[in-house]
Order: C-alpha cells, then sequence, then structure tokens
C-alpha cells in the first residue's frame, strides 16, 4: 500500500469525514513467456528398477528441452516421489506389488515459437504427463504501474462524484491500499504421438488487474 491505513481524525481530536472508495484499472498483454509442466511416471517391481527407468527416460526428456532451444536455468524439478504400489485381494491383507516413481520439471520457454518444439519433442522422448501449459508476462512491473495510474483515477473520479452530489469538497488522502493480480492462462494438454502434426499451442492475452480502495478527507 502506498499510505497505510490510519485513524482519521482533526486537530480537535474529533474523527475526520471521509469517503470511501474503491477504483480499479487493467491493461490486456500478450504473453511472451511459458511454463512447460512435464514428466515420467515408471512402475516397476523393483525400486532400482524403478529408479533407473525414471532417471533414463527424465535425461531424454531434458535432452530434447534443451534441443528445444531452453535453456539449462530454466529446467527445474518440480516433483520427486517414491510410492510403493499395492494389491488388494478379496479376503486378505493388501500387499506390495511394486513401486511407482514420479519424477516432473517445469520448463520456462522465452521464446514461444519453440513451445510446440518443447512439447513434442519432451513426449517423444519419453515424458509420460503433461500437466498443461502456463503463460505470463515475464516483466509485468510496467503495465502494473499503468494498471495503477487507472485504478486511481478511477477512484478519484467515484469520489468527486459522490462529494459534488453531496455538497462537499474534497481536501485530501485518509489512507490508500492496493492489490494487484495477474491472470496467467494455463493451457490443459492431452498429448500427442511422435509421428502426428506438430503442436498448435497459443497464447492468448494475458491481463493484469490493480484494485485500490482509497479514503478521501472531506470538509
Amino acid at each position: 500500500p502506498a499510505l497505510a491505513p490510519r485513524a482519521a481524525r482533526g486537530e480537535d481530536g474529533e474523527p475526520d469525514r471521509t469517503i470511501s472508495v474503491s477504483g480499479s484499472g487493467s491493461v490486456t498483454l500478450v504473453p511472451d513467456v511459458a511454463d512447460l509442466h512435464v514428466g515420467v511416471v515408471v512402475q516397476r517391481t523393483k525400486v532400482r528398477d524403478a529408479q533407473a527407468a525414471a532417471a533414463t527416460a527424465m535425461q531424454g526428456v531434458v535432452k530434447a528441452l534443451r534441443a528445444a532451444g531452453i535453456a539449462e536455468r530454466d529446467i527445474r524439478t518440480t516433483t520427486l516421489s517414491l510410492q510403493p504400489v499395492y494389491q488388494y485381494p478379496a479376503n486378505a491383507a493388501p500387499r506390495i506389488t511394486g513401486y511407482e516413481l514420479r519424477n516432473g520439471v517445469v520448463a520456462t520457454v522465452r521464446d514461444l515459437g519453440r513451445l510446440a518444439d518443447a512439447i513434442d519433442g519432451a513426449l517423444a522422448a519419453g515424458a509420460t504427463t503433461l500437466a498443461g501449459v502456463t503463460f505470463r508476462v515475464d516483466d509485468p512491473a510496467a503495465a502494473e504501474a499503468q494498471a495503477r495510474t487507472q485504478a486511481v483515477k478511477a477512484a478519484r473520479a467515484t469520489a468527486d462524484a459522490l462529494a459534488s452530489a453531496a455538497g462537499v469538497s474534497i481536501i485530501g488522502v485518509a489512507s490508500i491500499s492496493e492489490q494487484a493480480s495477474a491472470t496467467p492462462w494455463p493451457v490443459p494438454y492431452a498429448g500427442v504421438r511422435a509421428d502426428e502434426a506438430a503442436t498448435p499451442v497459443l497464447p492468448g492475452t494475458s491481463e493484469i488487474t490493480v484494485s485500490v480502495s482509497v479514503v478521501y478527507l472531506i470538509g
């Protein structure tokens, strides 16, 4: 918040007269970055076999992501888990029949023209899960500043209208608070075979919204 909320009181200690209003502003942008979530899931009867198979598959996936132009620093492990697989026979206690190992990464694609290559390459290389793609704006600061200016102007316009209708004047600001949000666009993905055409993935637009609450002093 630009100004922390405070108790609005005049010099005589009595509460100041105020008008409380809100305003919002939004800026629509074309995303320039995508976060791609892919992984492998392997089941084997022995832990070491599951680990070896998953490691081999993930090495291929990471290699494919790099081949699509994704930098090493933009590939990050998000999931690594090992769970027993149970069988539930009738009238008998459950028993372990194997182990499932999950290994997932998120790859930040900064050249959206290579996104389809990254998706198809990862799947062809052995990825068995694809949680989706989330588009976003890498540096939203300028858009947030623009949306903030719009929000404050909208709040002031509302306050001016209320003050005029009530026959009073705005003489200052008691407090301002804000809330900013960006709307990422997740794209679910079902997967394709390696011999199918390249996957079309469209970024659309992303909206950054700033809302402000302003308490104006009136006299």
